[in-house]
């Protein structure tokens, strides 16, 4: 993300101006972009027109609107899949995947005047790579929004993780970078079960077919020549993922590709997983492999801190506490040390609930906590989702019934104080 321009002042008033760049930028946009923003964007518009003589034309207009956003909407394309029984080649190749790309559409009444659109005209815009917006809060810019455009326009980013999940004729390829999980492609090769096979032979194979079938995707959908790429992860259950490794260092080296050899035997690291879905690339981000090669990187670091979460609500469930009433109590109390929080909160609707998490995260902040924003668009972030979207590791144990008692005590003794004030006044009368 290119930021173009900022003109923020120190109460928050005023807009940015942003020039998205790949899907990430989009992802970036859809967390920044709230109901009631005013945004400005390229747009093209359908237009009537009378003639002297009376007819009607209609005709298309480009033109810049801005619109204040009464809805947000983001899509990553999904990964087509392509089966060795469905592929029209007798070797199952999979077929050749559209660049993957992510839509982000923001619809809402026009809010300037144009010669072409009428004041409160309803329309949507839909956002560009490369085209320039304008964005602009109407209650001013918070703090987290602006760490967020922050963040987004830090230079040198991209997929730092090229992951193959894999099974016995089947693989997910998947693209991880700073906040996004990116499923690029599927395949699938019907492989019969040894045992059912005379001599193996129908077994090795279906095998050499899903073999070169997961290379040939593999040199279309992971940019295994790319700088920013750090490590080449090949995940199974069992031993899939040798098989597969030997399998593509032989075809890479069969066809001369002296660069993907390269790069499989420098960034290539094998993990050993529970089952063949992209659910476990959370349990490759937890691997010890790829904690000391990534352990700096934000995805791999909210795979730890959920990961230590988890361990210590097994361990110590009074220093791990997780739901909005509950992690609030913790704070109030200065307990927190680690607060784990999804972007997804930050995308409520109701302004008011927005800014509830935002002073909650400066408030934490403020005490000295280390604060995890988890992207929802990693697997990591999904799983924090499924436990409200928030969750605290704390510094020292607290007993939730007796915090909870507490706080319903304190409530009563401030009804009572309310209610003896009143009698003193009429008392007075």
């Amino acid at each position: 993300m290119k930021l173009v321009g900022k003109h923020v002042d120190k109460n928050g008033a005023g807009h940015v101006n942003l020039r998205p760049e790949d899907d990430e930028d989009m992802w970036h946009l859809y967390n920044i972009i709230q109901q009631g923003d005013l945004v400005r964007a390229p747009a093209i518009r359908r237009v009537q027109s009378v003639s002297a003589t009376g007819s009607t034309e209609s005709h298309r207009v480009k033109l810049s609107l801005t619109i204040q956003v009464s809805r947000v909407e983001f899509s990553s394309s999904g990964a087509p899949s392509s089966s060795a029984d469905q592929a029209s080649s007798p070797a199952g190749s999979s077929t050749a995947a559209p660049t993957t790309t992510a839509a982000l559409h923001i619809s809402g009444p026009v809010a300037s005047e144009n010669r072409h659109v009428k004041m409160g005209a309803f329309h949507t815009l839909d956002i560009e790579s490369n085209r320039d917006i304008r964005i602009e809060k109407v209650d001013g810019w918070d703090s987290v929004a602006l760490a967020r455009v922050e963040e987004s326009c830090v230079p040198g980013r991209g997929a730092e993780v090229g992951a193959v999940v894999c099974g016995e004729g089947t693989a997910a390829f998947c693209l991880l970078s700073q906040h996004m999980t990116l499923v690029t492609h599927r395949i699938s090769v019907p492989i019969p079960r040894k045992a059912s096979a005379p001599g193996t032979s129908q077994y090795e194979k279906a095998m050499a077919r899903f073999y070169a079938t997961l290379y040939d995707a593999f040199v279309r959908h992971i940019p295994y020549t790319s700088p920013s790429l750090r490590a080449i992860v090949l995940a199974s259950p069992g031993w899939v993922r040798e098989g597969v490794f030997n399998a593509m260092m032989t075809e890479a080296g069969r066809r001369g590709d002296k660069t993907l050899s390269k790069a499989l035997r420098e960034k290539t690291v094998k993990v050993h997983v529970s089952s063949a879905h992209v659910h476990s690339l959370v349990e490759v981000l937890k691997s010890p492999e790829i904690v000391a090669q990534l352990k700096e990187t934000k995805f791999a670091r909210e795979g730890i801190v959920l990961d230590k979460f988890f361990k210590m609500l097994g361990v110590d469930e009074m220093r791990a506490w997780y739901g909005p009433d509950h992690v609030r109590l913790a704070a109030d109390r200065g307990a927190i040390g680690t607060l784990l929080i999804s972007d997804e909160l930050f995308r409520a609707s109701d302004p008011k609930l927005r800014k509830t998490y935002v002073e909650l995260v400066e408030g934490v902040q403020q005490k000295g906590a280390e604060v995890v924003m988890f992207s929802s668009m990693h697997e990591s972030g999904q799983q924090l989702n499924q436990l409200t979207g928030i969750a605290a590791i704390l510094t020292f144990p607290l007993d939730v019934e007796v915090v909870e008692a507490e706080e319903r005590e304190a409530r009563e003794e401030e009804r009572r104080q309310q209610e003896a004030e009143t009698l003193d006044g009429g008392g007075v009368g």
